[in-house]
């Protein structure tokens, strides 16, 4: 081989090596222009919330392939329900499903969506925080939490299920009836509110304290009322429609000021379309549990909504609760139509 000859080899496999080699580094920078989503959540895989994440992460992956590592983090498995906010205000987290109550633990304000007779329906909630209330609250959360709320997120409406079957018309019929509400005074208040002896029991008692009398009655979504066997030590379900519970998609305002617009704007399409779908599931359960629970025998009965509501409401206008409400807010979200 000529000198010319194995220099032009040489040369050759100097080209193929840098090459290979800028091959071998792109890779790794290819994927690190991801941008890291990881999700933590409560959520079972089998609840509506926690599908609704595949949802999220699918509708991404189908508007920008490549572009986002979306990590879905079930059981609360990456953090604990509750503290999720903190980890997502320190950068340590970039998306979660988060609680009116625990938006409230930081922003007072909020504490207008834990009462009771505020939001109405699921389409309303919508509606709601869809305009311009929803902007001005969002605001505050991100001022005072460092998150950036993407959407509302439908978690079911509360009824009242009973040991015994009684005539419910209005607050007054719940005169001396034991509810069983969640140990917080915001819990409790709401309990008192509806007419009720509120008593506070842990989750895990309650099946036994309907069993035995402890307690008269409880609170919570269908879904929840079935999957617990509740309706197996009642006899009386109430359509009180008291709290039309809600969270929020939020994501941290770090992950949000690093993303380009137009990666905002798939952000908040994706939450949007896992929102649907979970509201979508939850309405159509909840309907169809309504005729399960007449199966198993228990009286379903409707009492007079709008007295609940006013008596609920003047309940809480006299209260330290609404004081950290904005003025004027109250009489906003009732009109919202």
């Amino acid at each position: 081989m000529s000198t010319i000859t194995r220099r032009r080899a040489a040369g050759t496999l100097a080209a193929c090596a840098a090459a290979l080699a800028g091959s071998l580094s792109g890779a790794p920078a290819a994927a690190q222009s991801k941008v890291l989503l990881r999700v933590s959540t409560p959520a079972v895989a089998e609840d509506w919330h926690g599908k609704m994440w595949t949802v999220f992460k699918d509708h991404l992956d189908k508007a920008a392939p490549g572009e986002f590592d979306v990590q879905i983090n079930l059981n609360a498995t990456l953090f604990k329900q509750g503290t999720e906010p903190a980890a997502m205000a320190r950068g340590n987290l970039e998306l979660s499903s988060i609680s009116a109550f625990d938006i409230a633990k930081q922003v007072p304000e909020f504490s207008i969506f834990t009462a009771g007779y505020v939001i109405r329906d699921p389409q309303h909630q919508q509606k709601v925080f869809g305009g311009p209330i929803g902007q001005e609250m969002f605001k505050l959360a991100s001022d005072k939490m460092a998150v950036t709320l993407l959407t509302p997120i439908y978690l079911g409406t509360r009824q009242v299920n009973l040991r015994e079957a009684r005539t419910v018309r209005t607050p007054a019929d719940l005169k001396g009836i034991k509810l069983r509400m969640p140990g917080s005074k915001e819990w409790l208040f709401l309990g008192e509110a509806l007419g009720a002896t509120a008593t506070p029991l842990a989750f895990g008692e309650v099946y036994l304290g309907l069993k035995t009398g402890t307690i008269d009655g409880q609170d919570n979504p269908l879904p929840t009322v079935r999957a617990a066997k509740f309706y197996e030590v009642t006899k009386q379900l109430v359509l009180t429609q008291h709290l039309v519970d809600g969270i929020f998609i939020a994501i941290s305002d770090k992950a949000w000021a690093a993303m380009t617009p137009a990666q905002q704007q798939k952000v908040r399409a994706a939450a949007a379309a896992a929102s649907a779908f979970n509201n979508e599931g939850r309405i159509k359960e909840e309907a169809q549990i309504v005729d399960y629970f007449r199966q198993q025998g228990l009286t379903v009965t409707t009492p007079d909504v709008e007295a609940f509501r006013k008596h609920v409401q003047q309940a809480y206008a006299g209260s330290d609760i609404a004081k950290a409400w904005p003025a004027g807010l109250l009489d906003r979200i009732n009109a919202t139509r």
